[in-house]
């Protein structure tokens, strides 16, 4: 009543003038600031918000259908929180505009920039932090994929901080950078408004990180007998070699293979961002949001190639990337597609694997250890066990189906034989994952020292063939041994390199500045798929 009675004192004139200034009021554009993943990595989006006269809501900026469907959920936690969704004309841009954006995360994002928009949040912040979320009906803060790889970028751009749901703050927090972790809307609201002052999460110090808990439940001492198994999985794992477990069924080829991670060395610093980045960006974080732990990944023998390798329509890391500074199992190897096999070659050699489409090319990380398992024959048994009833020639058609340059990259072929009963029986314990894992740690030590100067290498399995005429010389005796292996074998040249790569991690076993004949003889001796072929 009161402004309706000043309004009839003003003239015509003063009216439109202040009716102008309440439709400048109401006509106003916000920018937010996002990220897009593209790979593991992040790259910058700017979320633009305008409103105007009209009545309308326009989304463009090449969105997928999760985000279009982002106005109803948007609307419900607008309503549900005390707020009003404006019934003007909304236009957002999500740019660059020829970038293709998915997921739910814009919606906080979005959302927030309505609000600043249309006047019902008012802040100085919006410039300063990254915000992303997920938002349900009510206003609660949903998990979104890649919250480390979009922090990263936050950091790398400058900004104060990054606003997201509680439940990615932990692995946001890995980045020097301020983390507010937030459990709803309102609290994003309260806290760029100045109602909070301080984050709600607790930043980690990833330097300390190695004091998280890293035991394995799974333990080389629950494995009987194999002694000669276990030795060479050691070599393995001491120089990051690919092995080959080949044995009838019940041997304990995957009972073996499951427990090689707890005899790898502890992650790195470096190695624990890089493998959380990957786990974010695939949305398969835990909820500790870190990964402490070296990766084992054990696909079933019906995937396909695009979920090993990586790719889709909105391109996400394989198998092989989820396994990256792990182990990538791969259980009776002749059952899966010759196809998904042969993608393996350029990852196996490059420690990465490059994708490209029309519009784009991604690289992701690959760099794993192979661990597979066969059985010897059709049948399941070796050609001299009684309970063989494979041929020959059906033996041998069966290991073709393991193309010879899939063979060549696997460094040690290992024959594992049933357990004698007498071991089955004995009650010994045998040698603990941790007394193995400490002999494979100081080999590991000796070749960081070693290739400390080469960014790349960090391991004997990671030797270029110029390094290798450096650190994989041999002496005469050792080169006329394998002269003769090569010629009668038949041996390619990348079955030669690979054996000088595990006589150079067996003579750091056994503490030798130089590779020395036995060391040589016994990797010789993990070739047994040769030895059959030659």
């Amino acid at each position: 009543m009161e402004i309706r009675k000043k309004m009839t004192n003003l003239s015509p004139s003063s009216i439109f003038f202040a009716f102008c200034l309440i439709l400048k009021k109401i006509e106003m554009l916000v920018k937010i600031h996002g990220a897009a993943l593209l790979g593991i990595d992040a790259t910058p989006v700017t979320i633009e918000v305008n409103i105007d006269k009209g009545i309308g809501y326009h989304l463009v900026g090449l969105p997928d259908n999760t985000i279009k469907e982002s106005n109803i959920r948007i609307g419900a936690a607008i309503g549900n929180n005390g707020y009003k969704l404006p019934g003007k004309k909304i236009t957002i841009n999500l740019s660059p505009a020829d970038l293709r954006k998915e997921g739910s995360a814009y919606d906080l994002s979005i959302c927030i920039g309505i609000l600043a928009a249309s006047q019902q949040l008012e802040s100085d912040l919006l410039d300063k932090y990254y915000i992303m979320g997920e938002l349900s009906l009510d206003g609660t803060l949903l998990s979104i994929s890649g919250a480390l790889s979009i922090a990263l970028k936050a950091k790398e751009l400058g900004y104060k901080g990054i606003i997201l749901p509680l439940c990615n703050a932990k692995e946001a927090s890995l980045v020097d950078l301020e983390v507010f972790g937030a459990k709803n809307l309102q609290e994003v609201i309260d806290f760029l408004e100045g109602k909070i002052s301080a984050p709600k999460s607790t930043p980690l110090n990833y330097l300390n990180i190695q004091n998280y808990p890293s035991d394995f439940a799974l333990d080389f001492s629950d494995v009987k007998g194999q002694v000669a198994v276990k030795r060479a999985l050691e070599v393995a794992a001491s120089g990051g070699h690919n092995a080959l477990l080949i044995g009838p069924p019940g041997s304990g080829k995957t009972m073996l293979a499951k427990r090689i991670p707890g005899i790898l060395p502890s992650l790195s610093t470096q190695e624990i961002l890089e493998t959380t980045k990957i786990h974010s960006v695939s949305g398969k974080l835990s909820n500790m949001g870190v990964v402490v732990q070296r990766p084992f990944r054990a696909p079933h023998h019906t995937i396909s190639d695009v979920a090993l390798v990586g790719g889709g329509s909105y391109p996400k890391p394989g198998e092989i990337s989820l396994a990256h500074n792990g182990v990538l199992f791969l259980d009776e190897l002749p059952e899966f597609k010759r196809a998904v096999l042969e993608v393996l070659r350029q990852p196996l050699e490059e420690r990465e694997v490059t994708l490209s489409r029309a519009k784009f090319t991604l690289t992701y990380p690959a760099s794993f250890m192979l661990i597979a398992s066969m059985n010897p024959s059709p049948s399941g048994y070796f050609l001299h066990d009684e309970k063989n009833t494979s041929s020959p020639l059906e033996v041998e058609r069966y290991i073709a189906k393991l193309s010879g340059p899939l063979l060549d990259r696997i460094d040690l072929h290992i024959e594992v034989n049933p357990v004698p009963f007498e071991n089955l029986n004995q009650k010994n314990t045998a040698e603990t994952s941790q007394s193995i894992r400490e002999r494979v740690q100081k080999a590991r030590d000796i070749q960081w020292e070693r290739y400390k100067d080469i960014d790349f290498v960090h391991n004997n399995a990671q030797l270029t063939p110029k390094l290798m005429d450096k650190y994989c010389s041999l002496n005469a005796e050792s080169q006329k041994l394998l002269k003769s292996v090569v010629e009668k074998l038949g041996l390619s040249a990348r079955a030669y390199d690979r054996i000088l790569k595990v006589s150079r991690t067996i003579a750091d076993m056994n503490e030798h500045m130089e590779i020395e004949t036995l060391d040589l003889a016994e990797a010789i001796g993990y070739r047994s798929l040769d030895r059959k072929q030659g």
